[in-house]
């Protein structure tokens, strides 16, 4: 049996084993979740023929945690999305299902997860640089922040010295991609079923990953490692199965080592991440090693205007060694942002922001706004404006494809 096989065997035995110890004997059990309604708008006709000036989608995402006696749990996060204008966009995901251990050992602290899961790395708010062990859910959003539930077995190991982190991988998930209905594509469609990889064990390659994380005065910090399958594609041209033109996903293997920082101190957030990357491909198809970083910081005026209003600025700078080869749109970026925070009782908040490339014209605005309508009920408002996008940039097939997103929360 392949490496993956039994890796795959040891992952569903101890999700097995955690599932029938929260079942027995369970004296916690915590039931919450949303439903949301989302409509967006495009104001300007597509560029693809089929594409829709709007769309509505409905979500469901429930969560559940069952306890024993023991301390024990199991969790469970389903999520499902109904969209009317792109079918690929209609899908449902296992976010997280895992069973959950932990104890003491001497001054130390250890926890076992078991399953499906959500891990994040990172402090910046532009591109979360340095975040790689979850694959990225790219219909839901084109800002890359969605993350599909990732198999694992992550342990922990806590203690003085910091926080001790590995992570077991037995299966890869491949990004989603929009339908030839869906806006924010690229010009061509995206074949997943023609999917290669560089590894013969395809997506039953055993991936690895590590990290040690710890707070010295200040200063909390992130150093890590990951050895696996590439989670971001390369594509190449090829023919679907009805002979059409298409690009054709292939993932490699690279090995990633990481740091992200963050200096807290008095109303000021210094920032970083950067990573050293080797075994990915170029735009050029060649392999090449390469460093990226982002760094930046974010000022807080607290109490602006006479009243309990936060104001904050954010500046970052998103660098990649690369230059024009790099595979990325951001590789040599400015993100700025204004952050409101109201500390009313509406827990209202507005940020927005622009990207500007400094190589090209190249440009986009966004905004988020979030306000409690009820204790159950919020509102949010999003929009992406894509400027002066230059027909070199990778964004060029987005070019008419800024939107405003309206969406109507129930929380329980």
């Amino acid at each position: 049996m392949r490496r993956g096989g039994v890796s795959t065997l040891i992952l569903g035995g101890l999700f097995l084993l955690a599932a029938a110890s929260a079942n027995a004997e369970t004296v916690f059990e915590e039931v919450s979740g949303r439903f949301t309604v989302e409509g967006r708008y495009f104001p300007q006709p597509s560029i693809q023929t089929g594409q829709r000036e709007h769309s509505l989608s409905l979500v469901a995402e429930p969560e559940a945690y069952l306890e024993n006696e023991a301390g024990y749990g199991l969790a469970l996060k389903p999520y499902l999305r109904y969209d009317s204008a792109d079918a690929r966009r209609t899908h449902w995901d296992i976010r997280e299902a895992y069973g959950l251990f932990f104890g003491e050992f001497e001054d130390s602290e250890w926890e076992l997860r078991a399953g499906f899961d959500k891990v994040f790395w990172g402090v910046v708010e532009s591109r979360h640089l340095v975040d790689v062990i979850n694959q990225t859910d790219l219909v839901e959003a084109p800002d890359q922040e969605e993350k599909l539930g990732q198999p694992m077995v992550h342990g922990t190991w806590l203690n003085d010295y910091g926080a001790f982190e590995a992570f077991v991988l037995p299966y890869f998930r491949k990004r989603t991609f929009q339908g030839q209905a869906g806006r924010l594509r690229t010009g061509l469609q995206v074949d997943s079923e023609s999917t290669s990889y560089e590894s013969a064990a395809k997506q039953h390659h055993l991936d690895l990953a590590a990290r040690y994380s710890h707070s010295i005065g200040a200063l909390d910090f992130g150093l890590a490692w990951f050895e696996g399958t590439n989670r971001s594609p390369n594509f190449s041209l090829g023919l679907d199965n009805k002979g059409s033109v298409a690009l054709l996903p292939f993932y490699e293997q690279m090995r990633q080592f990481s740091l992200d920082a963050q200096v807290t101190t008095g109303s000021w957030l210094i920032k970083f991440e950067s990573f050293w990357r080797d075994g990915e491909r170029n735009a050029l198809s060649l392999e090449e090693d390469y460093l990226a970083a982002v760094g930046g910081f974010e000022y807080t005026w607290y109490g602006v205007f006479d009243g309990d209003t936060d104001l904050g600025v954010l500046l970052e700078f998103l660098y990649d060694d690369r230059g024009r080869r790099a595979t990325v749109v951001t590789e040599e970026d400015v993100f700025a942002a204004m952050r409101l925070a109201f500390n009313d009782e509406a827990s209202t908040d507005i940020l927005f922001g622009i990207m500007q490339d400094l190589d090209k014209p190249t440009r986009s605005l966004f905004m988020e706004a979030n306000r409690r309508i009820s204790d159950n009920i919020s509102l949010g408002i999003e929009g992406t404006a894509f400027l002066n996008i230059d027909d070199a940039d990778g964004q060029f097939s987005l070019r008419r494809d800024s939107f405003l997103e309206l969406n109507l929360t129930y929380h329980y």
